[in-house]
């Protein structure tokens, strides 16, 4: 019989040109993205027409400059593009290339000074240091969001800029905000500093870091369009009610989790047309700040291909040279159209085949676990979870609701709202529980 116990838990280059008209995906679950008590939500009244929106889509800047992180500027854009707003990607610097985090790069459509003129229903900043420091100093933005302010219009900041970038602008006076726990005191000279996950206050909303970009962005799609339309876009990510507590997983047949192929583990993330951007993104940044080596590969004939909210990524290179290497951990993301697309290349499931025999590590989440691992028989004998619309299509589906299940060298997830939880359940597997509890409070996905 199985054993069973439940644990209680370097470069990315990607480039994109945000798509300006809305998208939004068609939803089959309609569930209030839970907030933790800590999360306070001032909520705001909205008159919007049902003609006016159809006619004229809300309209959101998000600036990006040198050092901009990049988990933040994703899950905001994918979050927000879901829920139907247009999207401009704004570079701070002299080029439209940005030089974020993690060694990401990232081409915005337009340039701030580009920007100038235009009106927007809401400004976010998705910034950490230095990259704040970049944004504060630039002064047609400043012009930008404080006419923003004037004009009685959303505007918001995530992580570093509420104190670097806000405040020092002097639009958070008489305001409560939070940012990033490393920033409090710095914030306290400028607004009432709270600690909350998500802050609104009036026209502003605030919050701590990477591992609170999900509840931000739902946040932001509520103040623009409204409770129903968050809880329509915030069900399918499968966010937990629990934010801010320890991340669990369940673990079946436990095994050692190791690496020999150098220092540090060696790990390859698949990426093709329709891969989903935040569950990619996610999962690179989280393993590279763990000091994995993650190779992130191209199932297409180039190196670039458009995810699934139309976020153009770079690949390290394509399928057919990574294939040449061999790896610790081969991980794939979801979205329909890449688990489509992985489930068709040959290469890559003949990798996955060899990496199952061999007894090594690999894994899958949302879409892929359903379409690309079920039916080339990886998941034979195996407990695993998916999208829970396609839980359906998993041969034994018996710990399908556990938002992590690993059963020996097999880690399987559901969806956007679980990819933390994932990428640190690969952490604690190869480096242990204190790291990646240590990383997971870093990123403030746990409370700090």
């Amino acid at each position: 019989m199985a054993s069973r116990h439940v644990v209680a838990p370097r470069r990315l280059l990607f480039a994109f040109k945000p798509r300006l008209s809305p998208t939004t995906l068609p939803t089959t679950t309609r569930i209030a993205p839970p907030l933790k008590k800590k999360t306070t939500i001032t909520r705001l009244s909205f008159s919007v027409s049902a003609s006016s929106m159809a006619s004229s889509p809300m309209k959101v800047l998000v600036p990006v400059a040198n050092g901009t992180e990049p988990l933040e500027a994703v899950v905001t854009i994918d979050v927000l593009r879901r829920a139907g707003a247009e999207v401009t990607v704004a570079s701070a610097e002299e080029q439209l290339r940005v030089d974020v985090c993690h060694g990401a790069k990232i081409v915005a459509d337009a340039l701030i000074s580009d920007c100038a003129d235009a009106a927007f229903d809401l400004v976010s900043l998705p910034v950490r240091m230095p990259g704040a420091s970049s944004l504060r100093d630039c002064k047609v933005l400043e012009d930008l969001v404080k006419k923003q302010a004037a004009d009685g219009r959303l505007y918001a900041a995530i992580c570093a800029s509420p104190a670097v970038v806000l405040g020092s602008w002097g639009l958070l006076k008489g305001l409560k905000a939070t940012c990033h726990p490393s920033l409090m005191e710095q914030l306290s000279s400028f607004a009432t500093a709270v600690e909350s996950r998500v802050q609104v206050d009036g026209k502003t909303v605030t919050s701590r870091g990477p591992g609170t970009t999900m509840e931000y962005a739902v946040t932001l799609v509520e103040q623009l369009f409204g409770k129903e339309k968050a809880e329509e876009v915030g069900g399918p990510l499968v966010m937990r009610s629990n934010h801010g507590d320890e991340y669990h997983m369940l673990e079946l047949n436990p095994m050692d989790w190791t690496f020999d192929k150098g220092p540090q583990p060696q790990i390859l993330v698949p990426i093709a047309n329709g891969s989903e951007e935040m569950e990619a993104v996610i999962i690179i940044d989280v393993l590279r700040r763990s000091k994995a080596n993650v190779v992130i590969a191209s199932v297409e004939d180039k190196v670039e291909i458009e995810a699934s909210r139309k976020v153009k990524l770079v690949a390290d290179m394509l399928l057919d040279e990574a294939s040449k290497l061999s790896y610790d951990l081969i991980v794939l993301p979801g979205g329909l159209g890449g688990a489509q697309a992985f489930a068709k290349c040959d290469k890559l499931v003949n990798l996955l085949k060899k990496q199952k025999e061999s007894n090594r590590p690999y894994g899958a989440i949302c879409a892929s676990p359903a379409l690309v691992l079920e039916p080339h028989g990886l998941l034979k004998g195996k407990k695993a979870t998916a999208f829970p619309a396609l839980c359906n299509k998993l041969s034994d589906a018996s710990e399908a609701e556990n938002r992590v299940v690993v059963d020996g060298n097999l880690i399987t997830s559901r969806g956007p709202g679980t990819t933390m939880e994932f990428a640190l359940a690969i952490v604690e597997k190869f480096f242990g529980r204190k790291k990646a509890l240590d990383l997971a409070k870093a990123l403030v996905f746990t409370h700090p």
